[in-house]
């Protein structure tokens, strides 16, 4: 039995050796294993995802759209669009045409103001004319002629641009008639310059000088009777133009300082008819008698009834039956 006992010990000895050695060695197996992989990162939760989507990316597009559905769209201007389903909220004010449904009258706009037309009408400047007459004619209607010589240019430069710019049929009734009264004093001082020095302009063209066509106006010729007679007396029928229009001699009217404006034409014809009227070199009136100024008689059928019309301006009351008697003309040069 011992002898068993002695035999069979060292075999189950070296078996236990066995068996151990296996152990260790799947377990060294093990460990090299865990330490060859690659240690992964921990995986974050997957986040919770709305209803009827797959992604967070998905959700957050979703959204976007939704906020640029409510925003203004660029293609229609200023007008709001809502998605589907969406209403505005009780604070917008509905549209024009949705009151108009609802048959209230729309708000109308003010009509824009039109655009004023511009002028086609050319009218000559009478700036020129007015600097020589305020600069070489006195307030009692003396004038310079030969100072106005030295800036004889100024006046040719004015004539010409009446020339260039005669009336036309869109001119106003005033534009007319300053125009002809300032064309006319122009060239009958262009006329004593051109034959300066003389006397009288009675010595020029045997006398006659009011007959001669010589002024240039669009391509027509005229005198100074066609403009006195044929339009301004004719045409515009105003008795007060005998007050405006001067011929150079000193029985005339005194030629105003100034050159006439539309926009001055009343004024001025009231302030020269009253100025003529009452100054004793001109007329001498009284009561019963009066002495007035041949332009009355050469002129009757313009002043109508002649008491009546100085009545008007004088500053004297002359009776109905007062005696009239007209006075000598003065020819000589109106110069100073």
């Amino acid at each position: 039995m011992r002898t068993f006992l002695n035999l069979c010990f060292p075999i189950l000895f070296i078996g236990f050796l066995a068996c151990a050695d296996s152990g260790n060695s799947d377990a060294s197996r093990q460990t090299a294993e865990a330490t060859s992989k690659p240690i992964l990162a921990k995986a974050e939760p997957s986040p919770k995802l709305e209803k009827g989507t797959t992604t967070k990316k998905a959700s957050l597009a979703k959204n976007k759209q939704k906020k640029e559905s409510l925003e203004p769209s660029k293609s229609n201007g200023s007008k709001k669009v809502f998605p589907k389903g969406k209403l505005e909220n009780k604070e917008t004010k509905p549209s024009i045409s949705t009151v108009a449904k609802k048959g209230k009258t729309s708000p109308k706009k003010p009509p824009l103001p039109k655009p004023q037309p511009k002028s086609s009408k050319i009218i000559p400047d009478h700036t020129s004319w007015d600097y020589l007459l305020r600069t070489f004619v006195s307030d009692a209607g003396k004038v310079n002629y030969a100072g106005i010589k030295t800036k004889k240019q100024f006046l040719d430069n004015y004539l010409k641009d009446l020339k260039n710019k005669p009336p036309q049929k869109d001119w106003s009734r005033n534009e007319k008639l300053a125009y002809w009264i300032n064309a006319y004093n122009a060239f009958t001082v262009k006329l004593i310059l051109d034959n300066y020095p003389v006397s009288s302009i009675t010595d020029l063209h045997g006398g006659k000088a009011w007959d001669v066509k010589w002024i240039e106006l669009g391509d027509k010729k005229y005198s100074l009777n066609n403009i006195e007679n044929d339009i301004l007396r004719s045409k515009f029928k105003e008795p007060r133009i005998h007050f405006a229009v001067n011929c150079a001699a000193n029985s005339c009217p005194p030629l105003l300082n100034k050159a006439w404006t539309p926009n001055s034409l009343e004024g001025y014809f009231e302030q020269r008819a009253r100025a003529f009227i009452n100054n004793p070199k001109f007329n001498k009136i009284n009561s019963n008698k009066v002495q007035v100024s041949k332009i009355f008689e050469w002129y009757a059928g313009d002043f109508g009834n002649l008491i009546a019309f100085l009545n008007k301006y004088s500053k004297t009351k002359i009776n109905a039956n007062a005696q009239v008697s007209f006075l000598d003309y003065d020819w000589a040069l109106n110069k100073k």
